[in-house]
């Protein structure tokens, strides 16, 4: 399963001034890009539900030819939610509270649908007044149009533009053109395997589609179409990396099941999808723990020495 969240903040993190210049200019205008400073995880605790929710990213950062500082919030959201504005409010407000500073609140979705128009607000009123009107700024990828993009030269562009709003027809070009404006990019190589591993994750193409992206890599200039053509190759021996570890890992598992099942008979459900869920480290030692099984007791036990479940 794709981790949305981690690399969004990965991508986020690594370019937090090339995302605020591509969708924020004005707040660069105020901003000193030297003083960001990104705070550890804010974690907080709803009383009421019983449920805690950790910010996504929090930043620290001085007003251009100021003493003063204030706050960006930035939250991520791979799925629809609802009340989410009632969320960021309460983001908002214990942000306040507790470091007394502005706070900046922005949000991002990146999920496929709905692709209606979500409301950037939060707000509390009566027949007669408003009580409360909070507002922040919303990215809704999914009504943004790739092709607006095309020109920006900028890191976040060329990664965002993946999970943009995208025909099925486009998914080639829009892969091809990501990897071309990465391409003209002066990023170095930590910096360019994120951005094209993010483009990769999300655009994932078929065999047909496969042959379309490749045609129009050939219509790249030639220096453009040397880097890309690096990229796709890194792909390639990545996914057979990926494979012959994916093959090793399914071995492990058919061993161990067979070996349980011999030694404390039929593993149930809830147990078996645990075990699956294991990397092949864990897998690995699994093997040379079921030895001293007596029972299925003695396996959940191991599985819960393991953080599992």
């Amino acid at each position: 399963m794709i981790d949305h969240d981690r690399l969004f903040k990965e991508l986020l993190t690594e370019f937090f001034i090339e995302f605020i210049e591509l969708f924020f200019p004005e707040i660069v205008a105020y901003l000193e890009p030297d003083s960001i400073k990104f705070q550890d995880k804010e974690i907080f605790t709803d009383v009421t539900a019983g449920e805690k929710y950790e910010a996504d990213l929090l930043v620290d950062v001085k007003f251009r030819d100021q003493e003063t500082y204030f706050l960006i919030h930035l939250e991520h959201q791979a799925q629809p939610q609802a009340n989410f504005g009632r969320r960021m409010f309460r983001y908002f407000a214990r942000l306040y509270e507790k470091f007394a500073k502005p706070v900046y609140p922005i949000a991002i979705f990146s999920y496929n649908a709905p692709k209606l128009p979500q409301p950037n607000y939060h707000r509390v009123e009566f027949p007669d007044k408003v009580v409360l009107d909070f507002n922040y700024q919303l990215i809704q990828l999914n009504r943004l149009n790739w092709r607006d993009f095309l020109q920006q030269h900028n890191p976040v562009a060329s990664a965002l533009m993946a999970k943009m709003n995208i025909a099925p027809e486009d998914r080639p070009r829009v892969k091809s053109e990501c990897l071309r404006l990465l391409a003209t990019l002066r990023v170095n190589s930590a910096r360019m395997r994120m951005i094209s591993g993010f483009v990769d994750t999300y655009l994932q193409l078929n065999a047909v589609e496969e042959e379309i992206f490749q045609a129009e890599i050939a219509k790249f200039e030639p220096a453009q179409q040397e880097v890309v053509m690096e990229i796709v190759t890194s792909w390639m021996q990545q996914g057979i990396e990926r494979g012959l570890q994916q093959g090793r890992q399914e071995g492990e598992l058919a061993v161990i099941m067979r070996q349980l099942n011999r030694r404390i008979g039929t593993v149930e459900p809830e147990l078996q999808e645990r075990i699956r869920q294991l990397s092949l480290t864990q897998l690995e030692d699994l093997a040379e723990a079921l030895l001293d099984f007596s029972d299925v007791a003695d396996l959940a036990a191991w599985l819960e020495s393991q953080g599992e479940g």
